[in-house]
């Protein structure tokens, strides 16, 4: 088999265009590295960056030693770069600490699913897919009812992440939704990944809400549907206490408080971090990301395909 020239990752960022599987093959392991994670061959399949095609079809390309051999390293279930075999243990010692933190991580998630107004609690980033340090927050995805989208982040500030903070524990709701807005603005490969990589806690009808909002994710990762691990997903409370809070918090007093809240947060947000590329608050979105993450894997990135078009 032979192998089509490695593209640039800044071509592969706003929306790629492979037609050959090694190619597709080489980005997807080299875009997985850049997290210090092998792939099984199964995730190469799921995660194969603009080509859909069959798990039989990945293996078959794998098993070509005239191909594969100088390209990949292959072992123990694990496919690295040649140059990464040394990721496999890595892989394996965050799976252990991920095992430890998932119990607490869904309990603070379906905590926060018992306050007024939250719709669904998702988990994000790096122990959604068990590649943790012991060290690293717990994020999340939060939807709540339109038009309290602020009030709830207060009450879930308040009520969980200093308590927990406390407690030496980081709970990140970082990442806020109203229900009528499920819509991803961005829409990149690392987008695409969060979003085929999120774990719902509650809320499983609105996470494929949030599926089939976005679409464009296919685009990108077109064997990337469904869950990518078993979930056993909570409904949202129906508790009375917290039907009475909505009652309450839902009155014309309610959206006075949470006009207060947004306009509060939004000034202090934006005061503190102007110009942010992938920060957003408005009505319907509270998207705390003020550093430049995503930038920085795409040059990371593109410095694993520049090494691999040497190969």
């Amino acid at each position: 088999m032979e192998t089509h020239s490695v593209p640039s990752a800044e071509s592969l960022w706003a929306g790629p265009r492979i037609d050959h599987l090694g190619t597709s093959i080489l980005c997807t392991v080299a875009y997985a590295d850049v997290f210090d994670y092998p792939l099984t061959t199964p995730q190469i399949q799921r995660y194969l960056l603009g080509f859909e095609t069959s798990l039989d079809e990945v293996m078959s390309a794998l098993d070509d030693g005239q191909w594969a051999g100088r390209r990949l390293r292959r072992g123990d279930a694990y496919v690295t770069l040649p140059w990464r075999e040394e990721l496999v243990e890595t892989r394996r010692r965050r799976a252990e600490v991920a095992t430890r933190m998932w119990p607490r991580a869904v309990r603070y998630g379906r905590t926060i699913a018992r306050l007024p107004f939250v719709r669904a609690v998702i988990l994000t980033g790096a122990l959604a897919m068990s590649n943790v340090e012991r060290d690293d927050d717990f994020d999340f995805l939060v939807i709540t009812a339109a038009d309290r989208l602020w009030l709830t982040r207060a009450m879930i500030i308040g009520f969980i992440v200093k308590p927990a903070a406390r407690h030496g524990r980081e709970v990140c709701p970082n990442y806020l939704l109203s229900e009528q807005t499920l819509d991803f603005q961005e829409q990149n490969l690392y987008v695409a990944h969060e979003l085929s990589q999120m774990v719902p806690l509650v809320g499983l009808d609105i996470y494929g809400r949030i599926r089939a909002a976005n679409q464009w994710t296919t685009t990108f990762l077109p064997n990337a549907t469904g869950l990518h691990r078993p979930a056993e997903t909570a409904e949202p409370s129906s508790s009375p206490a917290r039907a009475l809070a909505e009652r309450a918090l839902g009155t014309f007093v309610g959206g006075q408080l949470e006009r207060f809240e947004r306009r509060r947060k939004i000034r202090r947000f934006t005061a503190h971090r102007p110009g942010s590329a992938t920060a957003c608050f408005d009505v319907n979105r509270c998207k705390g990301h003020f550093d430049s993450h995503e930038q920085t894997i795409l040059q990371a990135f593109d410095e694993r395909l520049q090494a691999l078009a040497d190969l």
